[in-house]
């Protein structure tokens, strides 16, 4: 695919960007309706769209990410045990009521 020809287009990076984008928003919309639905059958067809536009987005971002195009910090140990420890002491369900 040629890339941006003449100032024409969009580039390879610029496309797979757009589609990128595009799948983390129909992420975040279908686990809206999820989240709101509450007849089971629906909810099992948004979560049959939420698990295809996540598949769709991860193979995206590992396209990107071999060509070099979505660069990632690897966590540390510590940052990992941070979390980890604030996700123990301040979300736990039964810490709530």
């Amino acid at each position: 695919m040629p890339n941006n020809m003449e100032g024409r287009g969009l580039t390879d990076r610029e496309t797979l960007q757009l589609c990128l984008e595009l799948e983390k928003g129909r992420c975040r919309s279908v686990s809206n309706a999820i989240l709101e639905s509450s007849h089971k059958d629906l909810r099992e067809i948004y979560q049959q769209c939420f698990d295809n536009a996540n598949t769709n987005q991860y193979r995206l971002y590992e396209i990107m990410n071999e060509k070099g195009w979505y660069k990632t910090e690897k966590a540390s140990i510590e940052e990992i045990h941070k979390v980890q420890e604030f996700m123990q002491n301040n979300l736990h369900p039964d810490n709530q009521f």
